[in-house]
């Protein structure tokens, strides 16, 4: 299995190029089960999660082709997907697939939509919590369906003429759910009301894919999207928006060890709480043509600041464990407090083995600033949380080996490439 090193201590300075954003790549994926049509996507970042997708998709019946590169493309740049559901022969998802990444439980909106049957497993992904989907179900009941649990799946089919348009009222803001839901009420007769909808730029990313398909949607990038059904959807070219977390995530990585870092292709208007934080914190921030300046000189001390996670445009949960990283050093008490997610300070112990002082309680978080931090070896638990351990890693003193890698494969694009590319003293270990 491989492992990551990192000798910390090193500054970084260049130009990191953003990939495409995992959280829209996927569901703007499954959204090709809708139409027997071509969608194309570009931008594309190749990671462990879409190429696990990328095998559900084809067990539905989906051909899956990927453009090869071409002279002069940078390497960085992601991929174009060619995607093709001509026929769904499967409208089942099976356990062995949809256990390994919870977002592949949203094909049961489309196959609803398109099929008006599906037999999808209940969901596996990282560990932070339990994430009921009970959101997502009663949301599609809303539309029309018929619903059962029956040994660990979800058996869902539509009455006679399929899914119909209602009105849907989210209790809490669930991204998955309002993704689910609006990729099913596409197809739905009727006109269809999201009410507490998830905001957050992927979902108006996948929701312009939809309109480009033909789908009819008002309030896109609102809490309120209303959808006219239609009778069938077309193919498409759409390209996949810069990711916000992974540029949070280097962004933080800068703050952390010094330097000055370009963020190529990063959206500002994505991340803008993060980066109000950073600045607070004493961190340069400048918006340019094309992206975002981090710098952070070596005689720039931060300060510390509190931080509570809500849905966008609040702080992202996706980046509390970056952050934490990020302050592992700073003189002073800095906290967070996680809102969205019950569990997800698993990363707590393993930065308290680089000698981290942290104290948790509950939902909230307290990082006291330390003189020095030791390499260590850690162990990942989920995907943010591994880049805090790399974040962490890349301001230790010695040499930090992370281990369980996988989970940063499945959200970081060629992380260790793009790191050592800035000055990091970073390698992965195959074993």
């Amino acid at each position: 299995m491989d492992r990551i090193k990192i000798t910390g201590g090193q500054q970084l300075n260049g130009t990191i190029a953003i990939s495409g954003a995992k959280n829209a790549a996927l569901p703007l994926m499954i959204a090709s089960l809708l139409t027997s049509d071509t969608l194309t996507l570009k931008n594309v970042p190749n990671l462990a999660d879409v190429v696990q997708l990328g095998r559900i998709l084809r067990n539905h019946g989906t051909d899956f082709t990927i453009a090869g590169k071409r002279p002069g493309k940078n390497k960085m740049q992601g991929e174009t997907f060619h995607l093709t559901s001509r026929d769904i022969w499967d409208t089942t998802a099976p356990y062995e697939m949809v256990s390994k990444m919870r977002a592949s439980f949203w094909v049961l909106g489309p196959l609803l939509g398109r099929e008006h049957k599906a037999r999808v497993s209940l969901p596996g992904g990282c560990a932070i919590g339990t994430r009921p989907v009970d959101l997502h179900l009663e949301g599609l009941k809303k539309l029309g369906a018929n619903i059962d649990l029956e040994d660990g799946y979800v058996i869902a089919r539509t009455p006679r003429g399929g899914l119909k348009g209602g009105k849907i009222t989210f209790p809490l803001i669930s991204v998955g759910a309002t993704h689910n839901c609006l990729l099913a009420a596409v197809l739905a007769r009727g006109e269809t009301l999201i009410e507490n909808a998830a905001a957050e730029p992927e979902i108006g990313d996948v929701a312009r894919c939809l309109v480009k398909m033909g789908a009819k949607i008002e309030g896109i990038d609102t809490h309120t999207l209303k959808i006219e059904g239609v009778t069938q959807l077309e193919g498409a070219v759409h390209t996949v928006l810069p990711d916000r977390i992974e540029a949070g995530t280097y962004a933080m990585a800068v703050a952390a060890t010094g330097g000055d870092v370009f963020l190529e292709g990063a959206d500002p208007t994505h991340l803008q709480s993060a980066l109000d934080l950073m600045i607070e914190a004493g961190v340069g921030i400048k918006i340019k043509k094309g992206g975002i300046q981090v710098t952070r000189g070596a005689r720039t001390k931060l300060k510390p600041v509190h931080v509570e996670t809500q849905p966008f445009p609040g702080f992202p949960t996706d980046l509390q464990a970056q952050f934490m990283a990020m302050m592992l050093k700073v003189p002073g008490t800095s906290s967070v407090r996680e809102t969205i997610f019950e569990n997800r300070f698993m990363h707590v112990a393993e930065l308290m083995r680089m000698g981290a002082n942290i104290s948790q309680s509950g939902d909230k978080a307290e990082i006291e600033g330390v003189d020095e931090l030791i390499g260590a070896q850690v162990m990942a638990t989920d995907l943010r949380a591994s880049a805090s351990l790399v974040i962490g890693g890349l301001v230790a003193k010695g040499d930090t080996i992370v281990n369980r890698v996988y989970h940063l494969d499945r959200g970081f694009e060629r992380i260790e490439e793009k790191l050592s590319a800035v000055g990091a003293k970073i390698e992965r270990l195959s074993e």
